[in-house]
């Protein structure tokens, strides 16, 4: 009834070897486990990479969509978008790849191998997600525009308070039910580096003359940027509300 049959590498016989899944090339059974571990550990980053892009992307398109239906001229440009989609949404995505295993990686119950990639509500929390990082954006941008602060001011704002809310979110996604403040924040240095040259690169984007002209960015006041920061507050918030009720939930 097993899923694979496993084999001895080295007492084995060829029948067994060629009919199994698996052949444990030094015979030694604790190779399974850490195979176990480092399949679930895959599977999970995978899971990952997948909710943090989607999510970017569904707050994108909440942007794209809400901008207009308020009245608002294009929020985000074409080249922009392409920023975004390239570096913003690329580059952690990667890192979290190198994401180590969770605490009690083995020890919750297998899942079913039928199931989809978007199952045990990972669907919803990328529309749920999206969806707010999408408001906060667009929320800020329609609040400057409204504002009169200016034809170019309003819309970098748009740009700079997507791009730090998925920063954001790239932390909180890292583990599915520890606190963002209780794991180590150099267990993945990968992440941590990739989070500093995107933010260093949105930067330059936005306070230098040549980059300004190239992406229509326009350099923000100390408030505005603050402003802005305040976005990632908001996102780690939720996640962590939402870590709270799962540990909760599991005990």
């Amino acid at each position: 009834s097993a899923d694979i049959g496993v084999a001895m590498g080295i007492t084995g016989t060829d029948v067994s070897k060629e009919s199994s899944d698996m052949v444990l090339l030094d015979d030694n059974f604790a190779t399974i486990v850490a195979a176990v571990k480092e399949g679930r550990r895959i599977y999970d980053n995978i899971r990952k990479f997948v909710r943090y892009i989607l999510t970017g992307n569904t707050g994108e398109i909440v942007v794209m969509l809400a901008g207009p239906l308020m009245g608002m001229p294009l929020p985000l440009l074409p080249i922009q978008i392409l920023w975004i989609n390239l570096v913003t949404d690329g580059v952690p995505a990667v890192a979290l790849g190198f994401e180590e295993a969770e605490r009690d990686v083995m020890k919750r119950p297998p899942y079913n191998p039928q199931e989809s990639i978007f199952a045990r509500g990972l669907g919803w929390q990328i529309l749920v997600m999206g969806l707010i990082i999408g408001l906060l954006s667009v929320g800020t941008g329609y609040w400057f525009w409204n504002g009169g602060t200016g034809s170019n001011a309003w819309q970098t704002m748009v740009f700079t308070m997507l791009t730090f809310c998925q920063m954001a979110y790239a932390l909180c996604v890292r583990k599915q039910t520890q606190s963002l403040f209780t794991q180590s924040w150099f267990s993945n240095p990968v992440l941590l580096l990739a989070i500093g040259v995107t933010l260093s690169l949105h930067l330059i984007l936005i306070y230098v003359p040549f980059f300004n002209a190239v992406f229509r960015t326009t350099p923000l006041q100390p408030a505005e940027l603050g402003i802005c920061a305040l976005g990632p507050l908001v996102i780690i918030l939720i996640s962590e509300s939402k870590k709270l009720f799962l540990r909760r939930k599991l005990r």
